[in-house]
């Protein structure tokens, strides 16, 4: 138990309670805001704020976010606590006059208007005075802070107030924005300080659809889960100002003045997992990604499925309500002659989950429009007959648009989906409220660039090619390079972890063996013929030969040759030639053929 004082009187209490609960378990009132709607839980509203005695130094805390601690003396009314709450509740009545809460709360310390609410009618500044109480946050924050100086004071006393150099818009002004994150009123017009409007930082892993800051974990399982700075949208690497974070930061993590840098390491063994990527439905254009608000991207309503997601996992439209109806369309962008040849394979099955996620959220009627249904994996038949029970309606053929072009008063405001029925023989015209694209995969970008580099062969799509589909689905020609995931072709997420695991047990079986064995059939290059043209380099597919400055000659890195035959075809001397492999040898395996004693063994 922990024993402090609190208003002269001996209170204890349990270790980890809260300042603001020991207090009221001892019957001391102490106003507060936690947990209103328009504020987060704790610590915001700082009207709570109380005087604590500790080690012989006195400071003012916010009693909600403060643990209890032995020896501790708080007073919770004392003048200079009194005086900054009565100010606080000022600035509240402010910035929310109406509030039923404010008034209730200003009540309490004998405050009935706000002193610094101007009258309306007053000339209006460039940043909207009638709603500023010339606090001055956002001139100190955008002189001070950031080192930008688009707005300061102007005038003296009951004149005085905030504006930018001249009373002009400002073409020094950034629209960063945190002048009116900032400001407790509300009064920032930006359109009145500059023209352009602040633009919101896109959070990529929610595909846009929530906002970020420029200091942010990129997702929450990340590994390591560390914030990182986006150096393209941070203040401080704008105007040289704003090190507000590294101020803060208890553990001096943060350093602005850190530069990228190249690591090399020498490494036993390579696995390459480079991903995928979604086709771009834009290039569609007639299905309206991009065009039309409820049209969304498989991943897009993947993120608002989920529970962690923008919507905290509700299937709503852009205008946050759920949709009755949905399209979803299966095959965009593969099985496509102009764009991929190939089926991506999982897109069938997830196009299936998300019709069981919206039947079972929201009921609505749901239609896949689908061109052939490829349900390959273990129980997931048994899912596309549930799926039928269930109610979802399929509808064989591919959608052919998606407009907004309503023919009836009950369509308007619907997304149309045309398509045909190829088991009905008719043309389908479904009224919708939202449509989703189950969008094909292709390789990650920049995959064909690392490809060139680990000499990396590739199929149809630029898919890495593997050393053998069965024999060895996960090694690639090059040894100790292995492939994982969906860089090696389309596949679901079971077979991903799967491969996964095969590439890193054939990885550190590699490293384990402590040695590597080589195949008996490589190059070589005969010294007395090479007349160094470097033809048999530049053929290499392995970079497996290299050049002897000093005797003028091509020679063959053994440990790196796969026996191809590429530079024995292209010297054009015949200097390189194949172990094993050689003519005599192959002459010798016809002759042998060909015998006489032999050919019984043949017929048979």
């Amino acid at each position: 138990m922990i024993t402090l004082t609190i208003d002269g009187k001996t209170v204890r209490t349990e270790s980890g309670t809260t300042v603001l609960n020991a207090a009221r378990g001892a019957a001391i009132e102490i106003p507060t805001l936690c947990h209103h709607e328009s504020l987060p839980p704790y610590g915001s509203c700082r009207i709570c704020l109380v005087e604590v005695t500790q080690r012989g130094r006195t400071r003012l805390v916010s009693s909600c976010t403060l643990p209890v601690a032995e020896g501790m003396e708080v007073n919770t009314k004392s003048e200079k606590v009194m005086r900054i709450r009565r100010m606080l509740a000022e600035l509240f009545l402010a910035r929310c006059p109406d509030s039923k809460v404010i008034r209730e709360l200003a009540a309490q310390f004998n405050v009935t208007k706000s002193r610094f609410r101007k009258p309306v009618g007053e000339p209006s500044s460039i940043v909207g005075e009638e709603g500023c109480i010339l606090c001055g946050m956002c001139v100190r924050l955008c002189d001070d802070v950031l080192k930008i100086g688009a707005l300061s004071f102007e005038g003296r006393g009951g004149g005085r107030r905030v504006t930018t150099p001249f009373g002009e818009p400002s073409d020094v002004c950034m629209t960063c924005g945190a002048c009116s994150s900032i400001c407790p009123t509300g009064a920032i017009e930006h359109h009145r300080i500059w023209e352009h409007v602040p633009q919101r930082i896109p959070f990529e892993f929610e595909e846009g659809l929530t906002h970020r800051k420029p200091i942010y974990i990129p997702f929450a399982q990340a590994v390591p889960r560390v914030p990182v700075i986006d150096k393209h949208t941070c203040m401080h690497f704008k105007t040289n100002g704003c090190k507000v974070c590294e101020d803060n930061c208890e553990a001096k993590a943060i350093r602005h003045a850190q530069e990228d840098e190249m690591v090399e390491l020498d490494v036993g063994a390579i696995v390459v997992a480079t991903g995928f990527q979604l086709f771009d439905a834009r290039q569609l254009v007639r299905y309206g990604y991009g065009r039309f608000d409820n049209v969304l991207s498989a991943l897009e309503f993947e993120r608002i499925s989920h529970a962690s997601g923008p919507t905290g996992g509700k299937v709503l439209k852009k205008d946050g309500t759920p949709p009755q109806s949905v399209a979803i369309l299966h095959c965009i962008g593969s099985r496509d002659e102009n764009y991929q040849k190939y089926c991506s394979r999982v897109c069938c099955m997830y196009s299936l989950k998300f019709a069981h996620l919206i039947r079972e959220k929201t009921h609505a009627d749901v239609y896949n429009f689908y061109i052939d249904m490829r349900a390959f994996g273990k129980g997931y038949e048994e899912f596309y007959k549930r799926l039928l029970a269930e109610g979802v309606y399929f509808i064989r053929g591919k959608a052919a648009e998606v407009t907004d072009a309503a023919e009836s008063p009950e369509e308007k405001g619907k997304l149309i989906v045309i398509g045909e029925d190829t088991l009905l023989g008719l043309t389908r015209r479904i009224p919708v409220d939202m449509v989703i694209l189950s969008t094909g995969i292709k390789p990650a970008q920049g995959a064909e660039e690392l490809a060139r580099l680990l000499s990396l062969s590739c199929t149809q799509g630029q898919f890495y090619l593997e050393k053998h589909p069965k024999l060895a689905p996960v090694d690639t020609a090059s040894d100790g390079i292995f492939l994982a995931g969906a860089c090696q072709g389309p596949k679901d997420i079971p077979d991903a972890v799967a491969q996964g695991a095969a590439a890193a047990a054939g990885a550190l079986a590699l490293i384990d063996g402590g040695k590597v064995v080589l195949e008996p059939i490589t190059s070589e290059i005969d010294e007395k013929l090479c007349a160094g043209c470097k033809i048999c380099i530049a053929s290499c597919p392995y970079v497996a030969i290299e050049f002897d400055e000093e005797k003028k000659i091509s020679r063959v890195i053994e440990e790196l040759c796969k026996g191809c035959g590429t530079c024995v075809a292209a010297c054009p001397s015949g200097a390189a030639r194949q172990r094993n492999f050689e003519d005599v040898q192959i002459y010798a395996e016809i002759e042998g053929i060909l015998h006489p004693e032999t050919e019984p063994v043949l017929r048979e």
